[in-house]
C-alpha cells in the first residue's frame, strides 16, 4: 500500500492552514455579541447559508454510506433517503420564512414563543440538555467514528485516534473563535473542495483498466443495479446483497407517505429545526431564508450523489471480494487505490472538510441550545454580551470533549441506542408541523409526542414480533392520538401568548382563526393551495433533476431530455409564483 508523499501532506497542511486563518479573521465580528457568535448577525446571503446546510449534511460517513446502499441494492437503494425530498420541500416552502421571521436566537427559543407556562419552561430547558449536549454528543461521535475508518484505511502509518483529537481540537480552535461566521464561510469553502475531490475520483474511476476493459461502468455490473426506482411487490426475497431494492407497498408507503413528515431524525427535521433552523434564520431576510432552503435541497439530493453513486459502484468491479459488512469501505479502498500523488492528498483534504464541516456546525448549534436555552435562560438572565460568548466558546470546547469521550469510551455499544432514537422520532413530526399552524396545541402536546413514540416503540420491542412498516405505522398512529388526548385534557396556551406570536409570525390560516379574528390589523400569510403546488413542483423538480443527472451519466441522453424538461416547467412555475408573491430576490 503506497504511502502518501511529501506533497500530499502539503496539500493536507495546507487546507487545515486556511481553515484555521478563516477561523481567526472573523474572530473579532463574532466576539460582539451571541447573535453574532450564533446567527452571523442575521446577515448571510442565501448561496452563503444553502451551502453552509449541504456542507454540514456531507459529513465523512454519508459517501460510505451510500456505497454500502449501492453495494447492497444498486442505484435504487439510496431511496432510503431519497423519500425525505418531500420533507425538505415542505420546509422550504411553509417554514423557511416562518423561522425567519420570528426573529429567534434558536429553534428551541421557539417553544417559549409559541408556548406558556411551566411547561414551556421545562420543555426548553430539557431539550437544550438533551439535543445540545447528549444527541448532538452522538452524532459527531459517529461522524468520527467514519473518519477514523478513512484514516486507518489511508493513513496508516498515523495513529487514528491522536488525528481525530487534534482535528477536533483545530476544529473546536476556529468554530470557538469565529462562531457561525467562521464556520459558515469555512464551510463554502469546505464544500467545493469536497465536490471537487468526489467528482475527480469517480472521473479516475471510471477510468481504471477493470472497468474500461469491460466496456464501461453499466457493462461490468449487472444490469439491475442501474434501476433508478425500487421494486414494488407483495414478496419480497428479503436478500440483504445482490438485487434490486424491494419493497411491499406499505413499506413503500411507510417511506414514501409517513416518515418525512412524521418523524425525528437529526437534520431533517419536519418543519425545519436544528442547525437547518439555524441557517435559515441567519438570512439576511425571509426571501434568503427560502432560496437558502431551497438551494440547499437542490445540492443535497441533486448534485452530490452522484460521485458517490459512481464510486460505489466502480468499488464493486474494482473489489468484488470485500465481505459484505466492509463494502461501504470500498469508497476508501478505491481512493487508497487509483489516486496519483497529489490527488490522494486532495481527496484526504475533501473528506476532512466534509468532516470538519458537519463537526463545526454542530459544535456551534449544539453550543447556541446550551448558552441560549438553558445557561441564558435559567442560570445567569442578566450578563454582559462579552460575558455570553465567553461562555458559548468555554461550552463550545465542553461539546467538544463530551463528544471524545462518546467516540472512544461509549461509542462501540451504542449503535442498538441510536436505532432506538431513530425509531422513537415516530410520530413527533404531528406537533413540529402543526405547532405552527394550529393554535390549540400547547407545550404539553409537544411533551406527550417525545413521550408516547418512547412508550410505543419499547412495548413493541419487547413484547411483540412487529417490525417494520406495520412498527412505524402503529407508533405514529399511537403518537398523534396520545398527542391530541393531552392537548385536549391540558389548558391551552395563554390568550396573550397566542396573540404575541401571530403577531410576530402572521402565519395565518383556517385554524388560527380564533386568534386572527382578534387582530384584524395583521395581514397574514395566504394562498396555502398554491404553497402546496409549490411544494409538489419542488418534489418534482428534485426528483426530475436528479434522475435526469443519472441518466446523463449512464448514456441516456433523450431520457434526460424528458426529465430535465419536467424540471424546466416545475421550476417556470415555482419562480412565477414566488416573483407573484415578492419572495424571489430583485438584486
Amino acid at each position: 500500500m503506497e504511502q502518501l508523499t511529501n506533497l500530499d501532506f502539503s496539500i493536507i497542511a495546507g487546507y487545515l492552514v486556511l481553515t484555521l486563518l478563516i477561523g481567526l479573521y472573523f474572530s473579532k465580528r463574532a466576539s460582539q455579541n451571541v447573535g453574532e457568535f450564533f446567527l452571523s448577525g442575521r446577515k448571510l446571503p442565501w448561496w452563503i447559508a444553502g451551502t453552509g446546510m449541504v456542507a454540514t449534511t456531507f459529513a465523512a460517513d454519508t459517501p460510505l454510506a451510500v456505497t454500502g446502499l449501492v453495494a447492497k441494492h444498486g442505484i435504487a437503494g439510496n431511496w432510503l433517503w431519497w423519500t425525505f425530498v418531500s420533507g425538505g420541500m415542505l420546509t422550504v416552502f411553509f417554514f423557511a420564512r416562518l423561522w425567519r421571521r420570528a426573529n429567534i436566537l434558536t429553534d428551541l427559543e421557539f417553544i417559549e414563543l409559541r408556548y406558556s407556562g411551566k411547561a414551556a419552561q421545562f420543555l426548553r430547558g430539557f431539550k437544550a440538555i438533551y439535543f445540545g449536549l447528549f444527541i448532538n454528543a452522538i452524532i459527531i461521535g459517529w461522524v468520527n467514528l467514519a473518519m477514523y475508518k478513512i484514516i486507518k484505511i489511508m493513513l496508516p502509518e498515523l495513529n487514528p485516534e491522536l488525528v481525530i483529537v487534534a482535528c477536533v481540537l483545530l476544529t473546536t480552535l476556529y468554530s470557538g473563535l469565529s462562531g457561525l461566521w467562521g464556520v459558515t464561510i469555512t464551510d463554502a469553502v469546505q464544500f467545493v473542495i469536497s465536490m471537487a475531490g468526489c467528482i475527480v475520483l469517480a472521473v479516475l474511476a471510471l477510468q481504471a483498466p477493470e472497468i474500461t476493459q469491460a466496456g464501461g461502468i453499466t457493462k461490468a455490473l449487472p444490469e439491475w443495479m442501474f434501476n433508478f426506482f425500487p421494486a414494488i411487490t407483495a414478496n419480497p426475497s428479503g436478500k440483504e446483497f445482490g438485487e434490486t431494492l424491494e419493497l411491499t407497498f406499505a413499506s413503500f408507503a411507510a417511506f414514501a407517505f409517513i416518515q418525512w413528515w412524521a418523524s425525528w431524525y437529526p437534520g431533517s427535521e419536519p418543519g425545519g429545526g436544528g442547525y437547518i433552523a439555524q441557517r435559515m434564520m441567519s438570512a439576511k431576510d425571509e426571501k434568503h431564508s427560502l432560496l437558502a432552503t431551497l438551494w440547499f435541497i437542490i445540492a443535497h439530493y441533486c448534485l452530490r450523489p452522484w460521485p458517490w453513486i459512481i464510486v460505489g459502484l466502480a468499488s464493486l468491479v474494482l473489489f468484488p471480494d470485500l465481505p459484505a459488512e466492509q463494502k461501504e469501505d470500498g469508497f476508501v479502498y478505491v481512493m487508497q487505490s487509483i489516486l496519483p500523488t497529489g490527488l490522494k492528498g486532495l481527496l484526504i483534504a475533501a473528506f476532512l472538510a466534509a468532516y470538519m464541516s458537519t463537526l463545526s456546525t454542530h459544535l456551534n448549534w449544539g453550543t447556541s441550545y446550551l448558552v441560549n436555552d438553558f445557561y441564558k435562560r435559567f442560570v445567569k438572565t442578566e450578563a454582559s454580551p462579552g460575558h455570553y460568548v465567553i461562555i458559548s466558546r468555554i461550552f463550545t470546547s465542553v461539546v467538544a470533549l463530551f463528544a471524545l469521550f462518546i467516540t472512544f469510551s461509549v461509542l462501540e455499544t451504542i449503535t442498538g441506542a441510536w436505532e432506538f432514537i431513530i425509531h422513537c422520532g415516530a410520530g413527533t413530526g404531528f406537533v413540529l408541523i402543526l405547532r405552527w399552524y394550529w393554535w390549540r396545541l400547547n407545550a404539553w402536546s409537544e411533551i406527550a409526542s417525545m413521550i408516547a413514540p418512547f412508550a410505543a416503540y419499547t412495548w413493541i420491542a419487547l413484547f411483540t414480533d412487529i417490525t417494520f412498516p406495520e412498527s412505524i405505522y402503529i407508533i405514529v398512529l399511537f403518537t398523534i392520538a396520545v398527542t391530541l388526548l393531552a392537548t385536549y385534557a391540558t389548558p391551552p396556551t395563554e390568550e396573550k401568548q397566542l396573540l404575541a406570536f401571530y403577531s410576530v409570525t402572521r402565519v395565518g390560516g383556517i385554524f388560527w382563526k380564533k386568534v386572527s379574528d382578534k387582530l384584524p390589523h395583521i395581514e397574514s400569510d395566504k394562498g396555502f393551495l398554491r404553497l402546496f403546488a409549490d411544494w409538489a413542483c419542488g418534489v418534482t423538480l428534485v426528483y426530475s433533476i436528479l434522475f435526469g443527472t443519472g441518466k446523463i451519466i449512464f448514456g441516456a441522453p433523450m431520457q434526460a431530455v424528458v426529465y430535465y424538461g419536467v424540471a424546466l416547467v416545475a421550476g417556470i412555475y415555482i419562480y412565477t409564483d414566488l416573483s407573484r408573491r415578492g419572495w424571489t430576490l430583485n438584486r
